[in-house]
């Protein structure tokens, strides 16, 4: 500290108790002096009263560069403000000859305590003198705060802007702390106005300003004046049991059906369309989202300040599949219940859905080049499967293609054998989804698809392929039959995505996982997003994730999940011991990489209670 004035070097201890030192070697010699301090005074004088928590100090160099790994960037925190930085604070840090009010926004990195003079701390006389006394005396040593440069903040034509860090400030800048709601969400690049995820934070603590609310709100981009509305972008919601992200998808596909969401048709379009929500629920959890939940008035209020839309969505549907005997007990939601079928004629586009049980590509190809053009030619549209099977059945039939070469009879045999278990799934007792579109699809509304009550793992993959493959392949048809589902903004939200987009060496995976790179990378040119939700993200296939904007990352305790999530280093630490709610945003085209924490209650009913 360039203030301190002179100091005298001292290696040695000297125990208050007895008046000896340490004279660094073992050795005890009186005190040469009755001073009770160990050096000598030191007078400090101010011309005002003091800023900010510290200066930025070059006593180790002060450098800004291109190569992150060669800035060096650090201030010295004084002792009165020393209990109130952390890991992740940000930080200002002025340049006074700028005509633009330039501001250096920067987060601190790593903290340190150094000696302030020459001497070892670690001896048995200091440490038994800091065992008696009544607390520390901080003043002898430095705490140094490591920076990182986020950005610089100017005034342009009255409004606030960011840009890269090209200029390196002067040695014994004030730093202080970023306190300004502007300054901070400039400076993270958090925009305005979107959909709501949750408030910004650091190692668990909300950041709080001097305005009103005092906490900062996270948002999403959702207009297309600020560039592509990012939930047809796509969204990764990752986190382990009990980390709170179907609480914060709850939260978050809310948003999206507030009466005031609506998107365009066309780009640059006067008409606008309030988009539908398609969730898939393995556990049963999301037509709760028809019911409020237990709600304080306090809460709700700050919800309508903050314009969080909350309270029950009441144009919610569960559409509830027929397989087989399994019946549907809905005793935890009062939403409306509307029972439908799959229909063979779905095979037809997206013949994969009955080769779930291992068909190879010569199989395959049997299949989709003969078997069931031969059949619908005979059938129709109309053809069951029920239908198909007993067509297979045919001896006369398998001894034509493998006469004429057309089907050997070792192939026709393998895909009559591994076409058939799917009888419980197709063609049940209920209207066929094809009939229900206009009511499964609707601007505004939430159609919840349960599959707990299916107990075979095959016949939830195959319901829930088929029902997804029908809504993308509308929208990314050129001659779409179901116009309402073209037309509409869609999100489409799948609880344990790993379960249906995982990666695998098998027809079904191949043509599943093609199907979904294509709908992620037209998704915004289509109107429609993947809201994808996983326990498992390493299992998701790598074109479907690579195509994915926005990461949102919830506590996580395996290493394989936490490394496939793709997050930056300094915030891939903290997962682990994030506590329900707490959660990592990555989202490089909305801002830069934050923590956040999401709201401590759901808007709508959650639980079963």
């Amino acid at each position: 500290m360039s203030d301190l004035g002179d100091f005298t070097e001292f290696d040695g201890d000297r125990d208050p108790a007895t008046g000896e030192t340490d004279g660094g070697d073992g050795s005890s010699a009186p005190a040469e002096t009755d001073d009770d301090d160990d050096f000598e005074s030191v007078s400090v004088t101010t011309a005002g009263e003091e800023r900010g928590i510290g200066v930025l100090s070059a006593a180790q160099g002060l450098t800004i560069s291109e190569d992150g790994e060669e800035t060096r960037l650090r201030a010295y925190v004084t002792v009165g403000n020393r209990a109130d930085v952390r890991i992740g604070t940000y930080l200002l840090a002025p340049y006074p000859d700028s005509a633009t009010d330039e501001r250096l926004f920067c987060r601190i990195t790593a903290l340190e305590y150094a000696r302030e003079f020459r001497a070892d701390d670690a001896t048995e006389i200091h440490a038994r003198r800091a065992m008696r006394s009544s607390g520390i005396d901080e003043q002898d040593f430095k705490f140094i705060a490591t920076l990182e440069p986020v950005a610089i903040l100017y005034e342009q034509d009255g409004d606030l802007q960011r840009r890269m860090t090209d200029r390196v400030p002067k040695p014994e800048t004030v730093v202080s702390h970023a306190e300004e709601r502007s300054a901070i969400k400039t400076g993270l690049k958090i925009p305005e106005d979107g959909v709501f995820l949750g408030h910004l934070s650091v190692g668990g603590q909300k950041v709080e300003t001097a305005a009103q609310p005092p906490t900062i709100d996270y948002r999403l981009k959702d207009a297309y004046d600020a560039g592509d509305p990012l939930v047809f972008r796509h969204t990764l919601v990752a986190g382990g049991t009990g980390s709170g992200k179907t609480h914060f998808a709850k939260n978050v596909l809310r948003q999206f059906l507030s009466e005031d969401r609506s998107y365009p048709v066309e780009t640059g379009s006067d008409r606008t369309i309030r988009p539908a929500v398609v969730q898939f629920d393995p556990q049963d959890e999301y037509a709760q989202m028809h019911d409020d939940g237990e709600l304080s008035d306090e809460f709700r209020r700050r919800c309508e300040r903050q314009g969080v839309a909350c309270g029950g969505h009441e144009d919610t549907v569960a559409f509830v599949p027929e397989v087989g005997g399994a019946t549907y007990s809905a005793e935890h939601h009062r939403a409306e219940q509307v029972a439908f079928t799959i229909p063979f004629s779905l095979v037809y586009d997206n013949p994969w859905l009955i080769a779930g049980s291992g068909l190879n590509d010569n199989q395959y190809g049997a299949l989709v080049n003969v078997l069931l053009p031969m059949f619908r030619e005979q059938y129709g549209r109309e053809g069951t499967y029920d239908q198909f099977t007993s067509f297979l059945d045919d001896p006369a039939l398998k001894e034509e293609l493998d006469e004429t070469g057309r089907v050997h009879e070792a192939t026709y045999d393998a895909v009559r054998r591994r076409a058939r278990g799917f009888g419980n799934i197709f063609d049940q007792d209920a209207r066929p989804i094809t009939d229900l579109v206009a009511e499964f699809v609707r601007p505004g509304g939430l159609t919840v698809v349960p599959t707990y009550h299916i107990n075979d793992a095959r016949a939830t993959e195959t319901v829930v392929l088929a029902l997804a493959s029908l809504l993308v392949d509308e929208k990314l048809s050129n001659d779409p039959t179901y116009e309402r589902i073209e037309e509409t903004p869609l999100i489409v939200g799948m609880d344990e995505a790993h379960n249906f987009l995982t990666d695998a060496d098998s027809v079904q995976a191949r043509k599943v996982i093609g199907k979904f790179t294509d709908a992620a990378k037209q998704g915004r040119k289509e109107r429609l997003g993947l809201f994808l939700i996983t326990q498992d993200p390493q299992d998701i296939a790598d074109p479907v994730f690579k195509q994915i904007n926005t990461t949102v990352v919830l506590n996580l305790g395996d290493e394989d999940a936490i490394s496939a999530v793709n997050i930056p280093t300094h915030l891939e630490a903290k997962v682990p011991y994030m506590e329900q709610g707490q959660m990592v945003v990555y989202s490089p085209d909305n801002s830069e990489p934050v923590e956040l924490i999401g709201l401590s209650e759901c808007v709508t009913r959650h639980g079963r209670d």
